[in-house]
Protein backbone atom coordinates (compact mmCIF):
# COMPACT_ATOMS: atom_id res chain seq x y z
CA UNK A 1 0.00 0.00 0.00
CA UNK A 2 1.45 3.52 -0.93
CA UNK A 3 2.09 5.92 1.73
CA UNK A 4 -0.03 8.80 1.99
CA UNK A 5 1.41 11.99 0.30
CA UNK A 6 3.94 14.50 1.83
CA UNK A 7 1.01 17.03 2.32
CA UNK A 8 -0.73 14.88 4.26
CA UNK A 9 1.80 13.48 6.68
CA UNK A 10 2.27 17.04 7.31
CA UNK A 11 -1.23 17.97 8.40
CA UNK A 12 -0.11 17.30 12.63
CA UNK A 13 2.57 16.05 14.41
CA UNK A 14 0.85 14.08 16.76
CA UNK A 15 -2.75 12.09 17.31
CA UNK A 16 -4.31 12.50 20.44
CA UNK A 17 -7.13 10.47 21.21
CA UNK A 18 -10.06 11.72 24.04
CA UNK A 19 -13.08 10.06 25.53
CA UNK A 20 -15.65 12.15 26.81
CA UNK A 21 -17.56 9.84 29.72
CA UNK A 22 -20.35 10.98 32.43
CA UNK A 23 -23.93 10.04 32.47
CA UNK A 24 -26.42 11.01 30.22
CA UNK A 25 -27.81 14.85 30.16
CA UNK A 26 -24.83 16.10 31.64
CA UNK A 27 -23.42 18.12 28.56
CA UNK A 28 -21.17 16.24 26.83
CA UNK A 29 -21.79 16.62 23.51
CA UNK A 30 -22.16 20.03 23.85
CA UNK A 31 -18.90 20.50 25.20
CA UNK A 32 -17.91 18.45 22.39
CA UNK A 33 -19.68 20.41 19.78
CA UNK A 34 -18.94 24.10 21.76
CA UNK A 35 -15.19 23.07 21.35
CA UNK A 36 -14.84 21.10 17.88
CA UNK A 37 -17.65 23.53 15.95
CA UNK A 38 -17.64 26.84 18.37
CA UNK A 39 -21.42 26.42 18.70
CA UNK A 40 -23.98 25.81 20.93
CA UNK A 41 -27.78 23.88 21.02
CA UNK A 42 -30.56 24.09 23.43
CA UNK A 43 -31.68 20.74 21.77
CA UNK A 44 -31.02 17.19 23.86
CA UNK A 45 -30.55 15.20 21.61
CA UNK A 46 -29.04 11.41 23.02
CA UNK A 47 -26.13 10.31 22.01
CA UNK A 48 -26.76 6.77 20.68
CA UNK A 49 -23.60 4.44 21.40
CA UNK A 50 -20.60 6.76 20.18
CA UNK A 51 -19.80 9.88 17.87
CA UNK A 52 -16.61 11.66 17.14
CA UNK A 53 -15.04 14.87 16.54
CA UNK A 54 -11.85 16.14 15.12
CA UNK A 55 -10.11 19.25 15.94
CA UNK A 56 -6.16 19.97 15.30
CA UNK A 57 -4.97 22.23 17.66
CA UNK A 58 -1.35 24.51 18.27
CA UNK A 59 0.44 23.42 21.53
CA UNK A 60 3.88 24.77 22.47
CA UNK A 61 4.45 24.83 18.38
CA UNK A 62 3.16 21.23 17.42
CA UNK A 63 0.36 20.56 15.33
CA UNK A 64 -1.74 18.50 18.06
CA UNK A 65 -4.79 16.19 16.34
CA UNK A 66 -7.48 15.85 18.43
CA UNK A 67 -9.77 13.11 18.21
CA UNK A 68 -12.65 13.34 20.42
CA UNK A 69 -14.77 10.54 21.17
CA UNK A 70 -18.76 11.58 22.65
CA UNK A 71 -20.46 8.63 24.59
CA UNK A 72 -23.77 7.86 25.21
CA UNK A 73 -24.13 7.79 29.25
CA UNK A 74 -27.12 5.52 29.08
CA UNK A 75 -26.79 1.88 30.70
CA UNK A 76 -27.81 0.30 28.00
CA UNK A 77 -24.90 1.59 25.65
CA UNK A 78 -22.18 0.59 28.15
CA UNK A 79 -21.08 -2.71 26.91
CA UNK A 80 -20.78 -0.46 22.80
CA UNK A 81 -18.64 2.11 24.77
CA UNK A 82 -16.19 0.57 26.69
CA UNK A 83 -14.70 -1.27 23.67
CA UNK A 84 -13.23 2.82 23.25
CA UNK A 85 -11.63 3.10 26.57
CA UNK A 86 -9.05 0.90 25.48
CA UNK A 87 -7.20 2.93 23.02
CA UNK A 88 -7.86 6.58 24.77
CA UNK A 89 -4.99 8.28 25.74
CA UNK A 90 -7.31 11.07 27.75
CA UNK A 91 -10.24 10.77 29.45
CA UNK A 92 -13.10 13.66 30.51
CA UNK A 93 -14.71 12.79 33.34
CA UNK A 94 -17.95 15.16 33.00
CA UNK A 95 -20.81 15.36 35.42
CA UNK A 96 -23.62 18.47 35.91
CA UNK A 97 -22.95 20.85 38.56
CA UNK A 98 -26.95 21.17 39.17
CA UNK A 99 -27.14 17.13 39.73
CA UNK A 100 -25.74 15.90 42.37
CA UNK A 101 -26.45 12.04 41.05
CA UNK A 102 -24.24 12.65 38.11
CA UNK A 103 -20.97 14.14 40.43
CA UNK A 104 -21.71 11.18 42.98
CA UNK A 105 -21.42 8.64 39.77
CA UNK A 106 -18.25 10.29 38.83
CA UNK A 107 -16.71 6.98 40.99
CA UNK A 108 -18.69 4.56 39.23
CA UNK A 109 -17.10 5.76 35.95
CA UNK A 110 -13.43 5.77 37.74
CA UNK A 111 -14.14 2.64 38.18
CA UNK A 112 -15.24 1.59 35.14
CA UNK A 113 -11.33 3.21 33.94
CA UNK A 114 -9.66 1.52 36.12
CA UNK A 115 -11.10 -2.09 34.69
CA UNK A 116 -11.15 -1.00 30.58
CA UNK A 117 -8.44 1.87 29.93
CA UNK A 118 -4.85 1.75 29.96
CA UNK A 119 -3.41 2.20 33.09
CA UNK A 120 -1.56 5.49 32.26
CA UNK A 121 -5.01 7.24 30.55
CA UNK A 122 -4.73 11.21 31.56
CA UNK A 123 -7.78 11.95 33.15
CA UNK A 124 -9.58 15.26 34.34
CA UNK A 125 -12.91 16.24 35.68
CA UNK A 126 -15.43 18.44 34.51
CA UNK A 127 -17.89 19.88 35.90
CA UNK A 128 -20.37 21.45 33.15
CA UNK A 129 -23.66 23.51 33.08
CA UNK A 130 -21.73 26.09 35.37
CA UNK A 131 -23.63 28.89 34.14
CA UNK A 132 -26.53 27.60 36.02
CA UNK A 133 -28.05 30.03 38.89
CA UNK A 134 -26.36 29.30 41.56
CA UNK A 135 -30.04 28.43 43.13
CA UNK A 136 -30.31 25.47 40.86
CA UNK A 137 -26.38 24.58 41.70
CA UNK A 138 -25.99 21.16 43.37
CA UNK A 139 -22.47 20.30 43.67
CA UNK A 140 -20.42 22.94 45.47
CA UNK A 141 -17.18 23.85 43.03
CA UNK A 142 -14.82 22.65 46.81
CA UNK A 143 -16.89 19.66 46.25
CA UNK A 144 -15.56 19.00 43.07
CA UNK A 145 -12.01 20.31 43.50
CA UNK A 146 -12.17 17.71 46.64
CA UNK A 147 -12.94 14.56 44.26
CA UNK A 148 -10.19 15.70 41.87
CA UNK A 149 -7.46 16.30 44.35
CA UNK A 150 -8.61 12.62 45.90
CA UNK A 151 -7.57 11.08 42.78
CA UNK A 152 -4.64 13.08 41.82
CA UNK A 153 -6.29 14.66 38.68
CA UNK A 154 -7.15 18.08 36.97
CA UNK A 155 -10.39 19.95 37.51
CA UNK A 156 -12.11 22.38 35.77
CA UNK A 157 -15.67 24.29 35.89
CA UNK A 158 -17.41 24.51 32.47
CA UNK A 159 -20.06 26.23 30.51
CA UNK A 160 -20.65 24.91 27.00
CA UNK A 161 -23.18 27.23 26.40
CA UNK A 162 -20.78 30.86 27.59
CA UNK A 163 -18.26 28.82 26.34
CA UNK A 164 -16.53 29.47 30.35
CA UNK A 165 -12.90 26.74 29.87
CA UNK A 166 -13.97 25.17 27.38
CA UNK A 167 -10.94 25.52 25.35
CA UNK A 168 -8.87 25.44 28.80
CA UNK A 169 -10.60 21.72 29.81
CA UNK A 170 -9.24 20.37 25.73
CA UNK A 171 -5.80 22.47 25.93
CA UNK A 172 -5.26 21.19 29.34
CA UNK A 173 -5.75 17.65 29.40
CA UNK A 174 -3.24 17.41 25.74
CA UNK A 175 -0.84 19.07 27.15
CA UNK A 176 -0.41 16.37 29.43
CA UNK A 177 -0.76 13.65 27.45
CA UNK A 178 1.71 15.82 25.31
CA UNK A 179 4.17 15.53 28.02
CA UNK A 180 3.76 12.00 29.14
CA UNK A 181 4.05 10.56 25.42
CA UNK A 182 7.76 12.92 25.69
CA UNK A 183 8.89 11.46 28.69
CA UNK A 184 7.61 8.26 27.47
CA UNK A 185 10.06 8.49 24.18
CA UNK A 186 12.86 8.74 26.48
CA UNK A 187 12.42 5.15 27.30
CA UNK A 188 12.61 2.77 23.91
CA UNK A 189 11.74 -0.19 26.18
CA UNK A 190 8.68 1.24 27.13
CA UNK A 191 7.46 2.67 23.97
CA UNK A 192 8.14 -0.94 22.43
CA UNK A 193 5.81 -2.75 24.81
CA UNK A 194 3.46 0.07 23.89
CA UNK A 195 3.40 -0.62 20.06
CA UNK A 196 3.34 -4.56 20.29
CA UNK A 197 1.09 -4.80 23.25
CA UNK A 198 -1.41 -7.87 21.47
CA UNK A 199 -5.03 -6.71 22.67
CA UNK A 200 -4.24 -3.08 20.72
CA UNK A 201 -4.64 -2.33 16.75
CA UNK A 202 -2.90 -1.12 14.15
CA UNK A 203 -4.45 1.98 14.80
CA UNK A 204 -3.25 2.18 17.92
CA UNK A 205 0.13 1.72 17.25
CA UNK A 206 0.08 3.71 14.78
CA UNK A 207 -0.61 6.88 17.57
CA UNK A 208 2.10 4.95 19.62
CA UNK A 209 4.69 5.49 16.94
CA UNK A 210 3.64 9.02 16.27
CA UNK A 211 4.04 10.03 19.12
CA UNK A 212 7.71 10.86 19.13
CA UNK A 213 6.81 13.82 17.32
CA UNK A 214 4.70 14.70 19.99
CA UNK A 215 7.98 15.30 22.63
CA UNK A 216 10.66 16.09 19.53
CA UNK A 217 12.25 19.77 20.22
Amino acid sequence: MAAPPARARADYDCLIKLLLIGDSGVGKSCLLLRFSDGSFTTSFITTIGIDFKIRTIELDGKRIKLQIWDTAGQERFRTITTAYYRGAMGILLVYDVTDESSFNNIRNWIRNIEQHASDNVNKILVGNKADMDESKRAVPTAKGQALADEYGIRFFETSAKTNLNVEQVFFSVARDIKKRLAETDTKPEDRTVKINKPDQGSSEGAIASKSACCGSS
